[in-house]
C-alpha cells in the first residue's frame, strides 16, 4: 500500500475513509517538480471521494502583495508582474505535455491582474475589493496547474473556484462563513460537476455582497477545513515542510521532537504564539464536526504526522506537550494602592486598551489587586501606556495609581498540555527550570482550564529559557555546555570519557554534553556549536589566544540552558576567576585544589557567589579523586553527627613511594616511576612537600565549618631545603639528594618493627598536621594497595570504629573519573534523569 494511505491508519480496526479532504501549502507547490509529486500523492489516495485545497505557489502571496503596494504607491510593478507571470507559464511547459491551454489560461489571469493594478496605480487607494482579488490570484493559478496535470494524467477532477461558492463575511473576529448559503451554492455547484475529486482554490471567497474577498493570512488552511465540512470530510490532512506538529520550535531547540497526537484544545493554545501547527480559526469547523485533522510533511508522506482531533494522545508521556515562544512583547503595568478593592478597575483597564485597538496578549494580576499587568505587541507598547494613563489621569494626579510604567523586549513562554489539569508539580518544574538556567519571570499566568501556564520573561533569556523548560519536562535531553580547561593528564582522561560515554548519556539518561571550549596554559579552542567531535582533532585546528575572558564570553553568549567550567589545571590564576563564573551562573567542577585550599577570603567569595547565583561549585576530586571523601563528610554532618577527628593517607602519590619503598631502589627513582606514570602533580614537589596533602586537609577543615588556612597546617616537608627553591628541571635533576635521608628513615623505622607513611591528622579543636609517621605493621595504613587512599572519620557516632573511605587516590584515569561524576551529579540535579 502507499505510504499515503498506510500513514492514515493510526489504529489496525479504523474504517475505510469515504471522503479525505487535502490541503497543500506553498512550499508544497514551489516549482513543476513539487506539483508533480503533490499530484502522485493525490493519485495514491484510495479514497472514494477526494477534495484538494491549494495554496498559491510558493511566495507568490507576499509577491501579489508586493505588486499591490508597489501600484498603489506609485512605483514600479510591471517588470515584477512579469517574472511573476514567466515564473508560472514556465512551470506550466515544465509540468505539461501539452501547455497550451494552461499557458493561455495563465496569461488570461494574469492580463486581469495587470488591469487590476493598472487600476490601482491610476486611483492610488484602491477599493478592499480590488487589493484582495490581487492578492487571492496566486491560489487561482496555482490551483489551475495542478488540475491540468492531473487531468493530463488521467485523473477525473473536477476544478471549483472558491469564488463560486464559499460566502464569508468579515467581522472582527476574522471571517465568518455563511453555511446555509455556501451549502445551497454547492449543491447547485455539484449538479454540474459530479466528479468524486475535485481540486478547489484556497484563500478566496466572496462577501456577503458577492464581492470578491480573502479569508486573510492563513486563509487557505481556513479554507480547507470550511470545505472538509461542507464535503462531509472524514478526515484533513494539511501538507506542508515539517513532519505536523513538534514540541517547539525546531530553530531554537533543535532536538525538538514530532508529536503523533494532540488534542484541537491543545492545538489551539499552541497555535496562539505562533508554532508551526495550525491557525485556531482552521480548527473551529473541524471542532464544530469532530473532524480530525492531520499535518504531514508532503516530502516524507511515509510519516504519519501529527493527529489532532478531540481526544489527542491517548498515551501521553508526560503533563507537557510542547511549547511555545512569542516575541517583540512589552509588559505595561497599572500600579497603586488605589487599586486594591476597587471594583471595575480591570473593565476601565481592558476598556481602554480596546479603545486603542490594542490585544492583550497575556494577563496577570495577583490576589492583592495592587497592580495589573498586561502583555501587548510591542509595536503597540507606546499607545497601551498611553491609553492607560488617559484612563486613569485622575487617579494618577491624586496618587491613587502610582504609575503606568512600561517594560520593552519581552517574550512570553508558554507550556501546553491537557496532561497538565489536575496534576501537581507542573508550575515547580518549569519554574525551577527556569531558576537553574538563571533566567527572571516578570510576569504569570494560568488559565483554570490549567493547559497552559505563561510566563513574561525578557526576550535576551528566551532561547535559553525554552530550551532548558523543553528538556525539564523531558521533551528534549537535559543539554549543557563545557568548557575544559587544562588538557593535561587528568584533562585527557577526563575528555576520552566524555567522548565515550556521550552516546549512552545521550540516548539512556537524556543528557546532552555540548564541548564548547578548550584551553590549554598558552591556546584557546572554541567550538560555536558543541559539537560531540574528537577532541583530539580540535587541538589540531588553529587556536584563538589564550583569553578567560573569551572563554568566559563565549560560554555566555550561547543560548544552551546550562553552562559549565570544568578546571583539570593546577592553576591559581583559574581558580581565582571561579567567584566571576558561579556569579555568573557557570558551575564549576574542578579537582584543582587552590580553590578549597587557597586564600580564605578568595573561598569565602566563592561560596557567597554560589549561594547567590544558585550555580553549583563541586569539587569531589579535590581529596580524594575518585573516592567519595567529601560527600562523606558532608553526609555526616547533614545528618547531625560530631566531628572528632580525621586521620588518613590523603597523597596516591605518597601512598605508591611508602608502599613501593623498601630499600631495593634509590628513594628518587620511585619519584621519577611515579611522575612518569602520572601519579605525581606536574611539579613532584607539591607531593613530596607535604603542601599537596595540606591543601586537601584544609578543604576537608573548611567543609568542616573550620576556617584554616594553608599556614595554619603543620607540614613536614620531605624535599630537601636546597631544592625548594630551585627551578623544575633543576630540581628532577637534583632528585638524588632526597635518597640518603629516606634511606636513614626507613632504616630508623625497620629497627621499630614499623613501616613509614605519610599522615594527616586534623582534630576537632581544629589543629592540623601532614608528617611522616612511624606506624606499626599492625596498623591500617600499613596495608593499603600501592596507590590507596584512606581516610579515617572519627566522629561522635563513629567513635569506637571509625568510618573507613579507602581506594585508589592517583592517577588521572581516576581522578577524571571523580570529576566525571561530578558532572553526572550536576546533571541530575538540572534534570537529567539519572
Amino acid at each position: 500500500m502507499h505510504a499515503l494511505a498506510q500513514a492514515d491508519d493510526s489504529e489496525p480496526s479504523k474504517p475505510t475513509v469515504r471522503c479525505r479532504a487535502h490541503k497543500f501549502g506553498g512550499s508544497s507547490l514551489a516549482d513543476a517538480a513539487r506539483i508533480r509529486h503533490v499530484a502522485d500523492l493525490l493519485l495514491a489516495d484510495d479514497a472514494s471521494t477526494q477534495i484538494a485545497i491549494t495554496s498559491a505557489m510558493q511566495g507568490t502571496t507576499n509577491a501579489l502583495v508586493a505588486l499591490g503596494e508597489a501600484a498603489t504607491s506609485g512605483s514600479k510593478w510591471k517588470p515584477a508582474l512579469e517574472a511573476l507571470h514567466q515564473r508560472h507559464n514556465d512551470t506550466a511547459h515544465a509540468l505539461l505535455q501539452r501547455p497550451a491551454a494552461a499557458v493561455a489560461r495563465i496569461n488570461t489571469l494574469c492580463g486581469e491582474l495587470a488591469e487590476l493594478l493598472q487600476a490601482s496605480s491610476l486611483l492610488r487607494q484602491p477599493g478592499r475589493t480590488a487589493l484582495e482579488r490581487i492578492h487571492g490570484m496566486g491560489e487561482v493559478l496555482s490551483t489551475s496547474l495542478l488540475h491540468a496535470h492531473l487531468v493530463e494524467r488521467g485523473g477525473d477532477y473536477a476544478l471549483l473556484d472558491a469564488r463560486d461558492v464559499l460566502v464569508v463575511r468579515h467581522t472582527d473576529l476574522g471571517a465568518v462563513v455563511d453555511w446555509e448559503q455556501s451549502a445551497a451554492k454547492l449543491a447547485e455547484w455539484r449538479t454540474q460537476h459530479p466528479q468524486a475529486r475535485v481540486n478547489i482554490t484556497g484563500f478566496v471567497a466572496r462577501d456577503e455582497h458577492g464581492l470578491p474577498t480573502t479569508l486573510g493570512r492563513n486563509g487557505s488552511d481556513y479554507s480547507a477545513a470550511i470545505f472538509a465540512s461542507l464535503f462531509a470530510a472524514d478526515e484533513l490532512h494539511i501538507w506542508s515542510d515539517v513532519d505536523g506538529v513538534l514540541s517547539a520550535d525546531p530553530r531554537l531547540v533543535p532536538e525538538a521532537v514530532p508529536l503523533t497526537a494532540m488534542s484541537y484544545r491543545e492545538a489551539c493554545e499552541l497555535a496562539y504564539f505562533g508554532a508551526k501547527v495550525i491557525h485556531p480559526q482552521t480548527m473551529t469547523p473541524a471542532i464544530a464536526r469532530g473532524l480530525p485533522i492531520l499535518m504531514r510533511n508532503t516530502f516524507r508522506p511515509e510519516f504519519a504526522g501529527t493527529r489532532i482531533d478531540a481526544v489527542g494522545d491517548r498515551n501521553p508521556a508526560g503533563p507537557v506537550k510542547g511549547l511555545t515562544l512569542g516575541g517583540d512583547l512589552a509588559l505595561v503595568c497599572l500600579e497603586g494602592a488605589g487599586l486594591i478593592g476597587v471594583p471595575g478597575t480591570a473593565e476601565r483597564v481592558f476598556a481602554a486598551l480596546h479603545a486603542a485597538h490594542i490585544s492583550v496578549v497575556m494577563i496577570s494580576q495577583g490576589s492583592s489587586e495592587h497592580s495589573i499587568c498586561c502583555v501587548v505587541h510591542q509595536r503597540e507598547a507606546d499607545a497601551a501606556r498611553d491609553a492607560l494613563q488617559d484612563a486613569f489621569t485622575r487617579e494618577l494626579a491624586g496618587a491613587q495609581v502610582q504609575g503606568v510604567t512600561l517594560q520593552t523586549g519581552i517574550s512570553v513562554l508558554a507550556a501546553v498540555g491537557d496532561g497538565m489539569a489536575g496534576t501537581p508539580g507542573v508550575a515547580a518544574r518549569m519554574f525551577d527550570a527556569l531558576a537553574r538556567a538563571r533566567v527572571n519571570i516578570r510576569a504569570i499566568a494560568q488559565g483554570a482550564s490549567e493547559r497552559n501556564i505563561s510566563v513574561a520573561i525578557d526576550s535576551a533569556d528566551a532561547a535559553r529559557a525554552l530550551r532548558a523548560v523543553h528538556a525539564a519536562f523531558w521533551l528534549s535531553p537535559q543539554t549543557i555546555a563545557l568548557a575544559v580547561i587544562g588538557p593535561g593528564k587528568v584533562g585527557s582522561a577526563l575528555l576520552d570519557q566524555l567522548q565515550t560515554a556521550l552516546p549512552r548519556l545521550r540516548t539512556q539518561h537524556t543528557i546532552d554534553l555540548r564541548l564548547r571550549a578548550l584551553a590549554s596554559r598558552s591556546n584557546l579552542w572554541l567550538c560555536e556549536h558543541g559539537d560531540a567531535v574528537d577532541w583530539h582533532t580540535r587541538l589540531q585546528q588553529p587556536p584563538s589566544e589564550a583569553s578567560l575572558d573569551l572563554l568566559t564570553k563565549h560560554l555566555l553568549d550561547t543560548h544552551l540552558p546550562h553552562a559549565v567550567v570544568i578546571d583539570c589545571s593546577a592553576s591559581d590564576s583559574v581558580a581565582a576567576r571561579y567567584p566571576e563564573w558561579l556569579a555568573a551562573g557557570i558551575h564549576v567542577i574542578t579537582p584543582n585544589k587552590q580553590a578549597g585550599a587557597g586564600p580564605l577570603q578568595r573561598y569565602q567569595a566563592i561560596r557567597s557567589a554560589q549561594a547567590h547565583s544558585g550555580a553549583r561549585f563541586r569539587y569531589e576530586a579535590t581529596v580524594g579523586a575518585g573516592l567519595p571523601v567529601i560527600s562523606t563528610l558532608r553526609d555526616l554532618l547533614d545528618t547531625g553527627d560530631d566531628l572528632l577527628s580525621i586521620e588518613g593517607i590523603f597523597s596516591g602519590t605518597l601512598a605508591w613511594l611508602f608502599n613501593k619503598y623498601d630499600g631495593s631502589k634509590p628513594f628518587s627513582e620511585l619519584v621519577l616511576e611515579a611522575h612518569a606514570l602520572g601519579y605525581t602533580e606536574p611539579d613532584p614537589r607539591d607531593d613530596l612537600s607535604g603542601t599537596d596533602v595540606a591543601r586537601k586537609l584544609v578543604i576537608l577543615a573548611r567543609e568542616s565549618g573550620m576556617h584554616i588556612s594553608l599556614s595554619d597546617v603543620e607540614v613536614q616537608s620531605l624535599v630537601p631545603a636546597s631544592l625548594r627553591s630551585a627551578d623544575r628541571d633543576a630540581f628532577m635533576d637534583g632528585l638524588a639528594a632526597l635518597d640518603a635521608p629516606m634511606q636513614a628513615a626507613l632504616e630508623a623505622a625497620r629497627s621499630k618493627a614499623c613501616v613509614l607513611r605519610y599522615v594527616a591528622k586534623l582534630e576537632q579543636d581544629g589543629k592540623a598536621s601532614v608528617a611522616l609517621r612511624e606506624l606499626p605493621a599492625s596498623h591500617a595504613f600499613a596495608h593499603l594497595r600501592l596507590t590507596d587512599n584512606c581516610v579515617s572519620f572519627t566522629t561522635r557516632r563513629y567513635c569506637d570504629n571509625p568510618l573507613v573511605v579507602q581506594g585508589p587516590g592517583a592517577g588521572p584515569e581516576v581522578t577524571a573519573a571523580g570529576v566525571f561524576s561530578d558532572l553526572l551529579r550536576l546533571a541530575a540535579a538540572l534534570g537529567a534523569k539519572l
